[in-house]
């Protein structure tokens, strides 16, 4: 059975393994892009997709979602995703 999680960028629901996991870690308090799903934490998805990416970094949903500041490195590394 497939997990359908809702990207931040778009709200569609999509195969979790098809959208890009961002996972926060609270113990050592850092945000990263998270291709290992056995590291657990707050987790927002985004589609392989510029505009979507974009358009949640805009206006700030993955902050939002992951209670939780994001670099700019990460924020650079997302966009070249797209």
């Amino acid at each position: 059975m497939e997990h359908k999680r809702k990207c931040a960028g778009c709200g569609a629901l999509k195969e979790q393994n098809g959208l890009i996991k961002i996972t926060y870690n609270k113990q050592k308090n850092e945000v990263f892009i998270n291709p290992n799903t056995k590291i657990f934490g707050r987790s927002v998805y985004l589609c392989y997709n510029k505009m979507c990416i974009e358009n949640a970094l805009k206006k700030n949903k993955i902050q939002k979602s992951l209670k939780a500041n994001i670099s700019e490195e990460l924020k650079g590394k997302l966009i070249e995703y797209g």
